[in-house]
C-alpha cells in the first residue's frame, strides 16, 4: 500500500476522504473510510487509512482537504466511436417508423452514411467535433478513453481518424487508446468485392498504418450484416503479425461465433455479447478476455434481449460498461448514464457497474497495469465526488456529481 522509499516526498496528498479504491485485492469497491491518496511525480504512492499515511507525507508539496467526499479511480470510457462526421438523427427518425437497423444499413445508411460524412469531413471539423463529445465524458471524471476509426473505410480517412484520435491527447489531459476498425463495414467502392476488402484491410492497412504508430488495438465487426468470423480471422492474423492486441464486436444481433473467436486470439474484450452462448463466454474466461457490454446500443435499437450476464457471473468473467458513444446506436456522451442502464436493464449490481467504469475497462484497453484502481503505483488518475454512498453514481440519471477530475496527479 505505501512505498516508504517515495513517501517522504510526495507532490500532493489528498485527505479527509472516503476511497472507494476498486483494489481486486479488498472485497466489494474496496471501501476505506476515512482514507488519503499520496501521489508523487503522478504516481500514487500512498492510497489508504489516512491514519496510516507516514506522517513525513503530510509535508508534501500540497495538502487537499476532501471534507469527507468519495474518491474513486477515474472512469475509463474503453469503448467509443468519438470520431466521425455528421449525424443520423434522420435514421433515428426512420426507426421510430419502423424500420430496423439491418434494414437501414442494407440499404446504403447506417454505418456508410456516416463513412460518406467523415471522408468529406477535414480534419479540424473532425477534431472539433470529437472535443464535444471527449469534453462531456471528461466532465464526468473520465480519465482514459477508447476511440476507435472505421468511418473511413479507406486508408486515407482512416489515417485521419486516426491522426484525430491521436490529437485528442493533446488538446485535452486525458488518455487516448486508438483502436484501428477498418473491418467495420464493406464500403461501396468494394461492394462486390470482399475477399479483396479483407484483404485491403488486412494486407495494407493494418502494416501501414502500424508502421506509422497510430494504432493500439486492431477491432472487428463479426455480424451478419458485416463480416464473418473467417474473415475477421484474417484481420485478426494480421494484427498479430505486427504485434497489436485485437477486441471484436461479436455477437450483438445473432451468434456469429464471435465470442469464440475473440478467445481463439486471446483478445482484449469481446463487446455487445448480446447473442453470446455459453461455449464462448467460457471460452472468453478461460483466455482473460473482457466481456464489453453497451446498454445504450441496447436501449437505441430496442433490443428484447440482453447479454447472458448470469452466464457471466457463472464463468467469473470481468465485465466492462462503455458507452459505445457513436452516431447512429448509441449517440450518448454520458458514462454515468450507461451505468445506470447497466444496471436498469441488464441487472448489474452497484459494484459492478462501477468496477466496470474502472477495473475491468482498465483491463479492456491492456492498461490494468498503469490506472483503474487506486493502488500505488498506478496513475494518480482520480475522481472526486460530492456523494454519500457509490451507489449516487449508478442510479441517478441527468445528475453529475464530480466535484473535481485528477489526472497524473494534477
Amino acid at each position: 500500500m505505501v512505498q516508504t522509499n517515495a513517501a517522504d516526498h510526495l507532490d500532493t496528498v489528498w485527505l479527509n476522504a472516503r476511497l472507494a479504491t476498486l483494489a481486486p485485492t479488498r472485497p466489494g469497491l474496496g471501501i476505506v473510510e476515512s482514507g488519503a491518496v499520496g501521489a508523487r511525480e503522478g504516481r500514487i504512492v500512498f492510497a489508504g487509512a489516512e491514519k496510516e499515511l507516514p506522517s513525513a507525507a503530510r509535508g508534501a508539496e500540497r495538502l487537499v482537504d476532501c471534507e469527507g467526499r468519495w474518491i474513486t479511480p477515474a472512469l475509463i470510457d474503453c469503448h467509443t466511436h468519438l470520431v466521425y462526421g455528421g449525424d443520423r438523427a434522420h435514421e433515428f427518425e426512420l426507426r421510430l417508423a419502423g424500420a430496423t437497423y439491418e434494414q437501414i444499413a442494407r440499404e446504403g445508411g447506417g454505418i456508410l452514411s456516416t463513412v460518406r460524412a467523415t471522408r468529406a469531413a477535414s480534419e479540424d471539423e473532425l477534431i472539433q467535433s470529437a472535443l464535444r463529445r471527449l469534453d462531456a465524458l471528461i466532465a464526468e471524471g473520465v480519465g482514459a478513453v477508447e476511440v476507435k476509426s472505421g468511418y473511413g473505410l479507406d486508408l486515407a480517412t482512416e489515417r485521419k481518424s486516426l491522426t484525430v484520435a491521436r490529437g485528442l491527447a493533446k488538446q485535452r489531459d486525458i488518455a487516448i487508446r486508438s483502436t484501428f476498425l477498418g473491418a467495420h463495414a464493406l464500403p461501396p467502392e468494394f461492394a462486390d468485392k470482399r475477399d479483396a476488402y479483407v484483404a485491403y484491410v488486412a494486407g495494407t492497412m493494418i502494416p501501414t498504418l502500424a508502421s506509422e504508430g497510430l494504432i493500439d488495438a486492431v477491432d472487428g465487426f463479426c455480424e451478419r450484416i458485416a463480416f464473418t468470423p473467417d474473415e475477421i480471422a484474417l484481420v485478426f492474423a494480421a494484427a498479430r503479425q505486427v504485434g497489436l492486441p485485437v477486441k471484436l464486436h461479436a455477437d450483438q444481433l445473432s451468434n456469429s461465433g464471435g465470442a469464440s473467436l475473440a478467445a481463439e486470439f486471446g483478445a482484449l474484450s469481446a463487446d455487445h455479447l448480446e447473442y453470446a452462448d455459453e461455449d464462448g463466454l467460457a471460452a472468453m474466461a478461460k483466455a482473460g478476455v473482457v466481456a464489453v457490454l453497451l446498454p445504450g446500443a441496447y436501449y437505441v435499437l430496442k433490443e428484447r434481449r440482453a447479454p447472458p450476464i448470469e452466464l457471466m457471473r457463472k464463468h467469473r468473467l470481468p465485465m466492462a460498461v462503455a458507452t459505445d458513444s457513436n452516431p447512429g446506436t448509441s449517440p450518448m456522451t454520458s458514462l454515468l448514464l450507461a451505468l445506470n442502464m447497466a444496471a436498469t436493464l441488464f441487472g448489474l449490481t452497484v459494484d459492478e457497474c462501477l468496477a466496470g467504469a474502472t477495473r475491468n475497462a482498465a483491463r479492456a484497453l491492456g492498461l490494468a497495469e498503469e490506472t483503474g484502481t487506486l493502488e500505488a503505483g498506478k496513475w494518480a488518475d482520480l475522481a472526486i465526488w460530492d456523494i454519500e454512498r457509490p451507489a449516487e453514481l449508478v442510479y441517478r440519471l441527468g445528475f453529475n456529481p464530480l466535484h473535481a477530475r485528477v489526472w497524473r496527479g494534477r
